[in-house]
């Protein structure tokens, strides 16, 4: 069964500007599925749709296993949801919200404590558990908003770009979180601008642009789609025309630049040690060589024509 369904999915807001128009998805149950796209490009507006929060005005979404618009009240069982702007209450600790939030969902008092504590450990905040979240740091407050996130255990959490304008340290600490929430059965759906975040930690990518999907599938087999990895060779001396020689044996000549030979190469790391081999044996000295796999920059800007990161 699908962790996630949308179907022919659409908004439509009243000034007649459609920020969704058409969108398919199917996660898998245990996936971590990324969602790339510049702002505007309809990410938070499909999740806000998935997550009951706005009604389609098109199309179907069925979300670990229901309705969106018949059966929102069991959708909003099932998930766990952190938004891009955490709304957390400055004067609360972050014990307290956690309280909270165990409250809400019914938890009993008992288990709902025992649960808090255990979330403030696993997201680095027992520390400063009791100071008011108006004093928290933005990499503290996007580890306490994912922590309220999963105080029901939720089969499917909803990440809207959790890590936008964290500093290196904190971004790394939610990527943990995500992987081992990932390995203990979470669905996670993930919308991002971070080529690197999409790349590091999703099963599959789906890249929106004006509202529609335009490409998915794996990092690897949607960089693959773009070109093959390619090895730039600087030589030594006037070996350039041998050194050509040897390289058509390996893959496809692409055209020089600055002053280096490049090689299309269809296995590509692994052909590496072998050109590097020949190309001692023919006499030919290198000075420098660089391996350089596309990117999905690369797939973002073939698939829409403009760049997603500056």
């Amino acid at each position: 069964m699908s962790a996630i369904e949308a179907r022919d999915l659409r908004r439509r807001f009243g000034d007649g500007v459609e920020a969704v128009r058409g969108v398919e998805l199917d996660v898998a149950e245990g996936e971590i599925y990324a969602f790339l796209g510049p702002n505007g490009a309809g990410k938070t507006t499909t999740v806000r749709m998935l997550t009951t929060l706005l009604r389609p005005t098109g199309g179907s979404a069925r979300v670990a296993g229901h309705d969106v618009v018949a059966e929102p009240g069991r959708v909003r069982r099932a998930i766990g949801v952190a938004l891009q702007e955490a709304a957390l209450d400055p004067l609360m600790t972050g014990r307290e919200l956690l309280h909270l939030q165990a409250t809400l969902h019914r938890i009993p008092r008992r288990e709902g404590r025992g649960r808090a504590e255990e979330l403030l450990a696993r997201v680095g905040l027992s520390d400063v558990a009791d100071r008011r979240v108006g004093t928290y740091s933005g990499g503290m407050r996007r580890r306490l908003d994912l922590a309220t996130a999963l105080m029901h255990r939720p089969r499917v959490l909803f990440l809207d770009e959790p890590t936008t304008g964290l500093d290196p340290v904190s971004r790394k600490t939610i990527w943990d979180e995500v992987r081992r929430l990932n390995r203990e059965g979470t669905t996670v759906f993930l919308t991002t601008q971070y080529l690197e975040e999409a790349d590091q930690l999703a099963d599959r990518v789906g890249i929106i642009a004006r509202g529609r999907i335009v490409a998915e599938g794996t990092p690897q087999e949607l960089k693959a789609q773009v070109g093959k990895p390619h090895l730039e060779i600087a030589i030594a001396g006037d070996g350039h025309e041998r050194a050509r020689a040897v390289l058509a044996r390996y893959g496809r000549e692409l055209p020089a630049t600055d002053g280096r030979l490049l090689v299309e190469l269809s296995d590509g790391a692994s052909e590496v040690a072998p050109i590097v081999r020949a190309l001692d044996e023919s006499g030919i000295a290198v000075e420098a060589l660089e391996l350089v796999e596309p990117t999905l920059d690369d797939v973002f800007l073939a698939k829409t024509g403009e760049h997603l990161e500056d």
